[in-house]
């Protein structure tokens, strides 16, 4: 069940990059499984990726191409090429050639894209296949399609879109992401693609979508899993009738920038929301620490303990399980008695142990919501990071352990 998540929002076209979404019936006869999207010629694109060190074929080949001239981008789900070894890139490079071939560019100006169950060999044969109909179908209005195309074990698609003006022109950024297990930065097992019709030098673009994933996608935690598959891109057509962005300043850069960022909040907090069995979306809040790692890695603790997980879904303030978790995060002579802990705004613990306040009947109307902030107050310095994370039901079991049956 998805948690606050309902249908997809508008998704407004971008210039210059169209979709297209066929057919492969690579795990199930008729599922439209193959997306081709299509940039300006003339685009830049900027790309961040797992940093498991089994990464995917696919993975592997975008990194070497993403930096020069890219034209196309092909995501098949149903397989995610990894761990394939060296015929898992003769696959993938066997795919990239053939639409290249189709599409009359040069194999280099295509970026794959794969996601699915990990060893097995993919069905070249199948997607080769679906690529003329894909191609036929690319139209630049097609984003929630392409949102449902790349879609695995999500129960919903997954957009975002933002527009502004600059002087008297309209800018627009639009993405979409899928992703509800095997999520954990860096990245966080989720695609992203966002675009936009501004021009941008690579260089910019890179730094940017760098930020905003450090913001977002690497912000999100399901499981603790990294996936050998992770990809986020970020395309800029430079259709807009503006000048090119050259640095990170100015008025321009200010509004994409913003722009772009809450397009990858909401599509990171939505993987969140569908996430595998879930029926809790939980921000874990820390503030006050030394550095920003240290929050993080409190945060971590948190999200990721099976205990404080499950107490979640059973809507049980165990209040103490959150403690442990603090104080095993590994922050350096950690001085208990300044923390304070809150279940959105009722303090469940200060200064290092039970708050004098606190009822069980307190914490127990705050767990028996669907989105709760668990907040700790580190009392250290003024460093905070905020991660967003779920339960961990039944439901997330049964999905996983038939995932390849």
């Amino acid at each position: 069940m998805a948690v606050g998540l309902g249908p997809i929002s508008t998704l407004h076209p971008v210039p210059g990059f169209e979709l297209g979404i066929a057919s492969a019936g690579i795990k199930r006869p008729g599922r439209k499984d193959v997306v081709v999207m299509r940039c300006a010629e003339g685009s830049t694109v900027a790309g961040v990726f797992t940093t498991n060190a089994f990464c995917a074929a696919p993975v592997l080949l975008c990194k070497k191409r993403f930096l020069g001239p890219v034209r196309y981008l092909v995501t098949n789900t149903g397989n995610a090429n990894a761990g394939t070894g060296e015929p898992g890139l003769a696959n993938a490079s066997a795919v990239c050639a053939r639409l290249a071939e189709l599409a009359g560019v040069d194999e280099s100006q295509v970026l794959p894209f794969s996601t699915g169950v990990i060893g097995e060999p993919l069905p070249v044969a199948k997607i080769e296949a679906a690529l003329p109909a894909a191609l036929a179908a690319l139209g630049p209005d097609n984003w929630a399609e392409a949102a449902a195309g790349i879609m695995t074990t999500d129960t919903l698609p997954k957009g975002a879109s933002r527009q502004f003006v600059h002087d008297g022109v309209t800018v627009t950024v639009t993405g979409i992401s899928k992703g509800a297990g095997m999520i954990k930065p860096n990245m966080a097992t989720m695609l992203g693609y966002i675009a936009t019709d501004a021009k941008v030098a690579q260089g910019v673009l890179q730094d940017l979508l760098r930020d905003a994933a450090n913001k977002s996608f690497n912000r999100i935690t399901i499981d603790g899993d990294t996936s050998t598959n992770d990809s986020c891109t970020l395309v800029a057509t430079g259709q807009a009738a503006l000048p090119e962005i050259t640095q990170a300043s100015g008025a321009l850069f200010g509004a994409l920038k913003q722009a772009v960022i809450e397009v990858s909040m909401e599509l990171a907090q939505a993987i969140v929301r569908d996430g595998e069995g879930a029926t809790k979306f939980v921000t874990v809040q820390v503030n006050g620490g030394g550095t920003h790692q240290e929050c993080l890695d409190v945060g971590y603790a948190v999200a990721h303990s099976p205990l404080i997980k499950t107490a979640l879904f059973a809507s049980d303030p165990n209040w103490g399980r959150i403690l442990a978790a603090v104080g095993y995060a590994g922050v350096p002579n950690l001085d208990v008695s300044k923390i304070d802990v809150f279940l959105d705004e009722v303090c469940i613990a200060s200064r290092g142990c039970r708050a004098a306040s606190y009822t069980e009947d307190q914490g127990a109307r705050v767990m028996a919501q669907e989105e709760i902030t668990i907040r700790i107050e580190l009392g250290r310095g003024d460093c905070s990071e905020t991660i967003w994370t779920t339960d961990l039901s039944h439901e997330y079991v049964k999905i996983n352990a038939e995932y390849r049956t």
